[in-house]
């Protein structure tokens, strides 16, 4: 049951303009959980898409403050990792996995 931890780790892609132009530096954005560290995504990625890490680099943002309907709320923090891959490896994150 390794697998499933792996499936915990990678929570989903991050589909923006940014990450579209990471993409063409052989790097790949995943949105993460808060406590999940550099090895475990890593580990995640390289058995989950079968190919090989080079980096991760990981970023935490704070959540925003927002108003809707006149009641304030609060959006949660998120964590982020940029999966740098090797030379010759991509993953397509629109066709899942």
């Amino acid at each position: 049951m390794p697998a499933a931890r792996h499936y915990d780790t990678i929570l989903s892609p991050v589909i923006t303009e940014k990450s579209t132009l990471l993409s063409e530096e052989n790097k790949v954005v995943f949105k993460v959980p808060l406590n999940a560290t550099k090895k475990d995504i890593a580990e995640a990625v390289e058995e989950l898409f079968k190919v090989k890490v080079k980096a991760v680099n990981t970023l935490r943002q704070k959540g925003k403050v927002k108003r809707f309907r006149g009641i304030m709320g609060r959006r949660d923090d998120v964590k982020k990792a940029v999966v740098t891959l090797e030379e010759g490896h991509s993953i397509d994150v629109t066709t899942g996995l």
